[in-house]
């Protein structure tokens, strides 16, 4: 798959999901990382103005999980979050923070992401570390 096909994919499976009420976005595929930006409006803010440690662990999970289906086989396997493990180093109250996600394991069965979400500077707002497991796909009797 290319790289334009893999943007394109994470804009078709984000439709009516988490991914699109958050405006999560998809930017730039590499070999061994996929990039997504989120904006920081009052939609993502704790009632203090500042972003939500939650949106910024969904926003960790939706690219850790995408980068694991589109670099593995999902022809024959799912792709689940197991584990995921969140440092909040910043607050960050407007603009975009990204999240990029690289192997720091990719095994057959599970898979370990680092996770780090920047803002628009490049500082760095929380480290996440996301577990997946390949799942074989349920076969059906049809």
């Amino acid at each position: 798959m290319t790289k334009e096909e893999i943007l394109e994919l994470s804009k078709k499976v984000s439709k009516n999901t988490l991914m699109e009420t958050l405006d999560i976005e998809f930017t730039e595929v590499g070999d061994d990382y996929l990039i997504a930006r989120m904006p920081v409006t009052s939609k993502v803010h704790q009632p203090d103005g500042v972003l939500h440690g939650g949106a910024t662990v969904a926003l960790a999970e939706s690219v850790g999980s995408l980068a694991s289906y589109v670099f593995l086989d999902t022809d024959e396997f799912v792709v689940r979050g197991i584990e995921i493990a969140a440092n909040h180093l910043k607050s960050i109250s407007e603009g975009y923070v990204f999240a990029k996600a690289q192997y720091l394991h990719k095994g057959r069965t599970t898979q370990l992401w680092d996770i780090k979400i920047t803002d628009e500077a490049e500082n760095l707002i929380s480290v996440v570390k996301l577990t997946t497991i390949t799942l074989p796909k349920k076969k059906s009797n049809a």
